[in-house]
Formats: structure tokens, C-alpha cells, sequence
């Protein structure tokens, strides 16, 4: 018998829900009478309501994420409507935080916080008919060192086919205010010998591609070195993926990570903006020789791959400042740089901006910036399109060279923002926008403006990567023409020198 249902609706198959597990685990005598089902938010929700109702649960946990708030609302709906004698409990960011700007108001229970404890404790409750009077929990932060670990609660398929989530510590010490983690400004952290021991067991079990969730990895020198060793005791092929701050890597630090192989190791670096006079104003320590240092270090001594973010939108912060960051940072590394729109996230005191900036929000998730006395609505709107494209050129690697002539040796912002602008105007749309529409697109505004040669020179450079069935006909029939044109000309220049 189920009693206790856990599920969330994930963005994508691959992702799995860390929270569930952790809900999971620490059940105690429940856990038997517990399961994990997860969904995506592409499934149906009637579909999803079904298969939930088919176990026939007393109660369902459900974790609600800025990306299926809207889907989990409906999902509770017709849960109430149809069943409404099964208890529904919501957990997470979008759910702990009020006022909410999603209507749950049909949900039971609502934990918010670390719930690991107080769902058990809720649960146990129910069971026993002692209901509670207070809809909203607000439990204590728990001790992480009396808390079950829960990488067992992974299933055999998602080590083998699906991202696994696993965090050494929680909170973060510092203040930025467009951050959930400025919340708890203590970090804590698990016991690393017992939590070293569970990756062990992922990793004989097959595990090779570890997702760390903590939002400051290298701030602890210690747990930080034991884990990449843990990693770098490890044969290769393997994944390891980790958040870092941007200004604080000692020379101990650096050397481990030079050591890890290409392709083994990924940093997420929260850049966010450069300029010290915006970072000031939304709380964010900004060193920025020591950012610009490790920078260098990362791009030319190591294989780690860099992914580093901006966002749009900041309090105090125009287009142009905007442009500047990003111009930097494509001057110190060739790594991918994911371009953000700003987002009021509840729970964060981002909205005290709103008077003095004019900062408009849409109340619809995920609560993205409209405009502000520096952005126009048009302007981020065209930003908007500005990253998805950025996205698609610049990111992918599919067109390394072919990009550089965007801007060639002018700003790269602008030659960017230029080309945006056109090919939105040929595509009306950022999304499904094929390989070999791309090539054609980039084609044809780079020959405006160099020479043809010049043009499918870079790009049969960037595509000869790439299997050969992605490079378009005319591409392949200028390269067929250009040897044939050589082979001819060769025999009579030889000729002329005998």
C-alpha cells in the first residue's frame, strides 16, 4: 500500500528531484509506505493526476519550483476536485514564500523551509488524526549531521540515465538580493566523511555524472580539496559539476583543478555583473582583479569548463553597462556565458529597488523583469532575444570562428546586438530554428559585409567538426568547386616553373 505520495514536475526528463529524496529518506517507519513518482512539466496535467490518484495516497507531497508553479496550481485542482479527501503538501521555494503569486490555496499544508523533519512529523501526525491547526509550517533549520542522506533513493535508471544532485553543504554568507540562497546566511555543511562514502556507493553503482547544488563550493578549503580528490582518485570518463564563487581560489585550489582532465569538470561562475556600483547596490562583494585573475587562470592553465552568468535587468544598470560586461568577459575567456533576465524571486528583497529604478515585474513565473527606468519593455524584449540567440551562436560551439565576424574588432556586444536584431527580422521567432537554417542565416548576414570566401572558410571551419551530414549542400559544392578549381590551376603553374 502507498500512502504517502512524493512528486514534482521537473523541467526535463533528465533532471531528478533532490528535495523528494530527501523527504524520502528521512520518513523513518513511513518510508515503506512511501513513493517517489516524478513527472515533467510537458506531461499532461490530467494525465499527471491520474496516475498519482491510481496509488490511491492519504497524502501527497509536492514540490513546487518557479518552473511548474503554474502547472502544479492546476494539478491541485483537479486533485481537490476529484479526491478531495487526499491530503496535498507543498514544499519548496515557490510554495514557502509569501504572499504567493500562484493561487495554492487549495493545498493543505504548506512546509516552508528545510522540510525534511517537519513532512515526517506532519505525516506521522495525519496518520494518527491529529491534524494540525496551522496550514503554514515553518519549521527550524535542522542539523544536517541528524539528517539521512538520500542518494539511496536514486533508482537504478536514473544513475544510469539521469542528472545526479548532490550538495555538501547548504546556505551561502552572502547578501545578494536577487538570490533565494541570501536567505540563510549560514552555511552548513554535511558530514563529509559519511557523505564521501555515499559517493562511493553512487559511484559503484555506475554513477559518472555528479550535479553539486551548493551555492559557494569553494568557499571551504577542506571539504572543497577532499571532494575533487575524490574525483581525481577516479578513472575517467566522469562528470563534476560545481557552483563557485568568482574571486576565491587559493593556489591549492588551483592546482587540483588544473589536474582534471578535459571534460571532466564543469564550474558554474555567478558573474552577474561587473560593474561595482550596481553590485554595491544589490549587496553583491565584487573583487574585481581577483575575478579577472582567476579568470585568466581558468581559461589558459586548466580543462575545466567555465560557465559563466550575467543577467540583464539590474537595479541601476543600462544596456550599455550591460554591454560592457559582456565585452570583458569575452575578452578574457572563450567559455559559454549564459545571459539571464532578471527575476524577483519570492523570498528575496529584491523588490525594495522598485520606487527608486521603476522596476516592473510580471506576476506571471518566472516573474522576469518588464522594464525599468534604464530598460524600456522594447528593450527587454529585445534582450530576451538578444540571450536565446546568443544561446544558439555563441554557446553551442557550433560556429567558434564563424561568430568572431560578427564583430570582428569592434564590440562584441554591438556587432552581437546588430546581428540579433536582423535575424529576428527573417525569423520572427528564437525557437526551432534548425542546424542548417542557422548556417543559411549567419551566410547570408556575414556576406554583407565580408567576402564570400571569408565567410564559408570560417564556417566550413566550424562545421568540418561537426559529422558531415551538417554541413548544407552549398556549403560542401563550394568546397567541392574551390579543389576542383585548384586542381586545374596547380599542373599549369607547375608547367610555367619547368
Amino acid at each position: 500500500m502507498t500512502s504517502i505520495l512524493l512528486t514534482t514536475l521537473n523541467a526535463r526528463y533528465a533532471h531528478t528531484a533532490l528535495g523528494l529524496r530527501y523527504l524520502y529518506a528521512n520518513l523513518k517507519e513511513l518510508q515503506e509506505h512511501a513513493k517517489i513518482v516524478e513527472f515533467t512539466i510537458n506531461d499532461q496535467t490530467q494525465t499527471i493526476a491520474e496516475d498519482l490518484l491510481r496509488y490511491s495516497p492519504r497524502i501527497i507531497g509536492i514540490g513546487v519550483y518557479i518552473w511548474n508553479a503554474a502547472e502544479t496550481a492546476q494539478l491541485i485542482e483537479i486533485i481537490k476536485k476529484v479526491s478531495p479527501q487526499t491530503t496535498i503538501v507543498l514544499g519548496g521555494p515557490e510554495a514557502g514564500h509569501l504572499p504567493h503569486r500562484v493561487d495554492f490555496s487549495r493545498a493543505d499544508f504548506i512546509i516552508s523551509g528545510e522540510g525534511e523533519i517537519a513532512f515526517y512529523e506532519l505525516c506521522k501526525n495525519i496518520f494518527a488524526g491529529d491534524i494540525p491547526n496551522e496550514r503554514f509550517i515553518r519549521p527550524s533549520l535542522i542539523d544536517l549531521k541528524t539528517v539521512h542522506l538520500p542518494y539511496s533513493a536514486y533508482s537504478d535508471e536514473d544513475v544510469a540515465h539521469r542528472m545526479i544532485y548532490v550538495e555538501a553543504s547548504r546556505g551561502c554568507p552572502f547578501e545578494c538580493e536577487f538570490c533565494l540562497s541570501s536567505i540563510d546566511e549560514k552555511v552548513r555543511n554535511f558530514p563529509l566523511d559519511q557523505l564521501l562514502e555515499e559517493f562511493e556507493i553512487l559511484w559503484q553503482r555506475g554513477a559518472r555524472s555528479f550535479k553539486f547544488i551548493d551555492r559557494t563550493f569553494n568557499l571551504n578549503m577542506t571539504f572543497a580539496n577532499r571532494i575533487l580528490d575524490f574525483f581525481l582518485s577516479k578513472e575517467p570518463p566522469y562528470f563534476a559539476h560545481f557552483e563557485v564563487i568568482p574571486d576565491h581560489f587559493p593556489d591549492v585550489l588551483k592546482s587540483k583543478i588544473s589536474l582534471f582532465p578535459a571534460g571532466s569538470l564543469q564550474l558554474e561562475i555567478g558573474i552577474q555583473t561587473l560593474d561595482p556600483v550596481v553590485a554595491k547596490g544589490i549587496n553583491r562583494p565584487l573583487r574585481l582583479e581577483k575575478i579577472y585573475e582567476n579568470l585568466r587562470f581558468l581559461e589558459t592553465e586548466t580543462s575545466a569548463h567555465m560557465h559563466l552568468d550575467l543577467i540583464v535587468g539590474l537595479p541601476g544598470e543600462s544596456i550599455e553597462g550591460f554591454g560592457r560586461n559582456l565585452n570583458t568577459l569575452v575578452s578574457l575567456t572563450h567559455s559559454e556565458i549564459q545571459i539571464g533576465i532578471l527575476k524577483n524571486l519570492s523570498g528575496t528583497t529584491l523588490s525594495r529597488h522598485d520606487e527608486a529604478h521603476g522596476m516592473v515585474y510580471s506576476d506571471i513565473p518566472p516573474y522576469d523583469i518588464l522594464q525599468n527606468n534604464l530598460l524600456s519593455f522594447e528593450q527587454i524584449q529585445k534582450m530576451k532575444r538578444f540571450a536565446r540567440f546568443w544561446d544558439i551562436f555563441y554557446n553551442s560551439g557550433n560556429f567558434t570562428a564563424t561568430v568572431q565576424l560578427l564583430w570582428n574588432e569592434e564590440s562584441v556586444f554591438d556587432g552581437f546586438y546588430a546581428f540579433s536584431e536582423w535575424i529576428y527580422t527573417q525569423t520572427l521567432s528564437t525557437w526551432k530554428i534548425s542546424l542548417d537554417r542557422q548556417i543559411s542565416l549567419i551566410h547570408t548576414y556575414l556576406v554583407s559585409k565580408y567576402t564570400t570566401q571569408i565567410v564559408e572558410e570560417a564556417l566550413i571551419s566550424d562545421l568540418s567538426q561537426r559529422p558531415e551530414k551538417t554541413i548544407p549542400f552549398f556549403l560542401r559544392q563550394s568546397t567541392v568547386d574551390k579543389k576542383n578549381h585548384e586542381n586545374r590551376v596547380t599542373p599549369k603553374r607547375q608547367a610555367k616553373r619547368s
